[in-house]
């Protein structure tokens, strides 16, 4: 498939898939004769995986190594795979934690939330009695 309905199934721009080619995260497959870049499924679930990774603050070269493990994970040949899975279950210890900070900023955003609410309420009374 090509770039824009790749943008539009990731819902990432044009500008930023272009830019993670760039970086070496994710190459086109293919080319069309017209010079057009082509995508698998499987790179437009790289791209995900990458969209997915930065709400949670990881780096491209983060981003970047997850995905070497996981590319070497899939190769039947690969004879370091213990140390890969560690690697692995690093990264998801990484993500778990940075889960945990959003979850926690998350909770002081709603109390702000709730004390404006609470005060907005109070002072739409205050007018009404007035």
């Amino acid at each position: 498939m090509q770039i824009g309905e790749v943008a539009q199934r990731v819902g990432l721009s044009l500008r930023t898939i272009r830019y993670y080619e760039e970086m070496g995260l994710v190459v086109p497959s293919a080319r069309s004769a017209g010079g057009f870049r082509l995508y698998t499924e499987k790179d437009v679930a790289r791209l995900a995986l990458i969209k997915r990774m930065k709400p949670l603050d990881f780096s491209l070269d983060e981003s970047r190594d997850l995905l070497s493990v996981l590319d070497a994970l899939e190769d039947p040949a690969e004879p370091g795979k213990a140390a890969l899975v560690e690697r692995l279950e690093l990264f998801h210890e990484a993500a778990r934690a940075r889960v945990v900070a959003v979850e926690e900023q998350l909770a002081v955003a709603e109390g702000f939330a709730d004390d404006l609410r609470r005060e907005l309420q109070r002072q739409q009374r205050a007018a009404r009695a007035d």
